[in-house]
């Protein structure tokens, strides 16, 4: 059964890698001015050159190939259509069609969060909520924050090439590799890993600098969900450790592996409000555009967060998969990798002031 899983896992990451080259270049080739997004006063892009917004449609249909896949792998339907799964299919096809919709017609910000909230109170009811605290009540308003804020998160780091694809690459890859190491290849989420990480890997081809399309509010709600309920089910709730894990050691967890999305957007939401404006009006204040501010090209950023990336994906594995006891000093060490990055990116970006007019 392990032998005939492998070989179907591998045939389904060559097929979605492939279908999803093949659908992008496809959707390039004949988009005009669907999804491309860059003449409103209220979008603002750190590309100057209109580019299609297509990119996340792609996700969506490989995430719906991998859900075809589980019905097939396990068909007596108890693993994936239940109500949890069922949950997890309608919020990921909400945040989806909001993106959409959103990519089309420009929604309303109150819209957006609105439909954000609802996406984290499906999850709840349907059962994929935060299990840290004792009152369920603090463990659906922190599922509430966390799901708004990481479909927030995902979307305002979307602000240069190549940049969201990686960070969301180096998340899904640390689950992957987790899954791996504890030898649960019939975890069904493991198909859905695979898919999102061949769409990825396909999307960063169009999308490396200098890119040829973007994944667009399609595509940053669509990971931005997608990575919430993955971040619960794996590191929130303690599925993704291999030892019996402490309220402490999920949340440091979850610090150290969502660390650059969760840093950017403290860093624009602080910077924004103490000048007296909106956080959710955009401009060029990312911590990705200080950084080009200090004279990197749009490319060496982006290798920038990928090295960064790969350091906490390295963290998170050694640390969730490899310590048999986590100790005060794993703690201190975790904690401190995660200040320091805080620190460096937080004074990067406050340390110019060119900033989006």
């Amino acid at each position: 059964m392990t032998e005939n899983l492998l070989i179907i896992y591998g045939a389904f990451f060559i097929a979605a890698l492939v279908f999803s080259l093949i659908i992008n270049r496809f959707l390039l080739k004949f988009a005009k001015t669907l999804g491309i997004r860059n003449s409103g006063e209220t979008i603002i892009r750190w590309s100057a050159t209109s580019k299609p917004s297509l990119g996340g449609i792609s996700f969506y249909i490989v995430f719906l190939f991998s859900v075809i896949l589980i019905s097939f792998i396990f068909p007596d339907g108890t693993v994936f259509f239940n109500l949890q799964s069922l949950g997890i299919l309608g919020v990921v096809t909400l945040g989806f069609l909001l993106g959409l919709f959103d990519d089309a017609w420009n929604t309303k910000p109150w819209i957006k969060f609105f439909t954000q909230m609802i996406c984290g109170v499906f999850l709840i009811v349907t059962g994929t909520y935060i299990q840290i605290f004792e009152s369920n009540l603090f463990n659906y308003l922190l599922t509430l924050f966390w799901v708004v804020g990481m479909m927030n998160s995902i979307n305002m780091l979307d602000n240069m090439d190549g940049i969201t694809a990686i960070v969301s690459f180096a998340i899904a890859v640390t689950i992957f590799t987790g899954i791996l190491l504890r030898n649960e290849l019939q975890n069904p989420i493991l198909v859905i890993i695979l898919g999102l990480m061949a769409v990825l890997i396909a999307f960063l081809y169009y999308n490396w600098n200098p890119s040829k399309m973007y994944m667009g509010d399609t595509g940053s709600q669509f990971l931005g969900v997608l990575l919430a309920l993955l971040g619960i089910i794996f590191f929130w709730n303690g599925e993704g450790f291999s030892i019996d894990s402490t309220p402490l050691m999920r949340f440091i967890t979850v610090a150290i592996i969502f660390a650059l999305p969760i840093i950017d957007t403290t860093t624009v939401f602080y910077k924004r409000i103490a000048k007296g404006g909106s956080p959710f009006v955009g401009g060029k204040d990312h911590t990705t555009h200080h950084l080009s501010y200090l004279g990197l090209s749009d490319r060496s950023v982006a290798l920038v967060f990928t090295g960064i990336s790969i350091l906490s994906l390295a963290f998170t594995i050694i640390f969730t998969q490899f310590i048999s006891k986590w100790a005060l000093i794993h703690h201190i060490i975790l904690v401190a990798y995660f200040i320091i990055l805080f620190g460096f990116l937080f004074i990067v970006g406050n340390m110019n002031k060119r900033l989006s007019q």
